[in-house]
């Protein structure tokens, strides 16, 4: 599984990235405003702390500005994808685009319905979201089953980030039902590495380490 960071915190992606284990970026209009900075600069900032994909979404919603935006957030760095919401203008933004070898994401899927119609109008990744339709009352990771179950039953070649995600069972699941990435708050990845038996564990080989050298002094 791959582990997308979701955030345009430039001092975020770099300690991800130092920790070895950053496989893209996702970020949205609200993200990237938080910086307090130009935009486009924001963007290529992230995009070069490392050649993974970065995700960065058009805020236009008709077709013709769909199109003319992604185009602009391509040129900014190559490893950009446009993220698209699943509209009627956008999965048209997204064929469009495809055919002009931009590479494209679908945003705000929550249903298998969703998925399907992005898979087939080309998009490289789709992005359902687990926290949002938990807040429905919808089982998230449920979803996220569904949607893998059908991807591998007709080989679609879309790729499946997990957004929204907000606790460690969002991530859990997601691995468990073959997700291909998940992408995940800087807060959440700090949990993914403590266990209370870790801590316990280094604290007694601390502890013995100690006691051995204090008899050897």
């Amino acid at each position: 599984m791959k582990i997308f960071l979701d955030s345009a915190d430039v001092n975020e992606v770099k300690k991800v990235y130092d920790m070895g284990i950053l496989d893209g970026i996702t970020t949205n209009p609200t993200l990237v405003s938080k910086q307090n900075q130009d935009p486009k600069k924001t963007l290529k900032e992230v995009c070069g702390i490392s050649n993974v994909p970065v995700l960065a979404e058009p805020v236009s919603i008709k077709y013709e500005d769909i199109v003319a935006e992604s185009k602009d957030l391509a040129g900014i760095a190559k490893n950009i994808y446009a993220k698209i919401p699943v509209t009627v203008d956008g999965l048209r933004a997204i064929k469009t685009l495809s055919g002009k070898g931009i590479k494209t994401a679908v945003t705000l899927i929550f249903s298998v319905e969703q998925a399907i119609l992005s898979a087939k109008a080309g998009a490289d990744f789709i992005c359902p979201f687990v926290g949002r339709l938990d807040d429905t009352g919808v089982k998230g990771v449920e979803v996220i089953k569904e949607i893998v179950q059908v991807y591998k039953t007709y080989n679609f070649s879309t790729k499946i980030i997990v957004v929204s995600v907000r606790n460690i069972e969002h991530i859990h699941y997601s691995a468990l039902y073959g997700a291909d990435s998940v992408s995940i708050p800087f807060k959440v990845i700090e949990q993914l590495y403590r266990h209370p038996k870790t801590d316990e564990g280094i604290q007694k080989f601390i502890e013995d380490y100690n006691k051995v050298k204090k008899q050897g002094e």
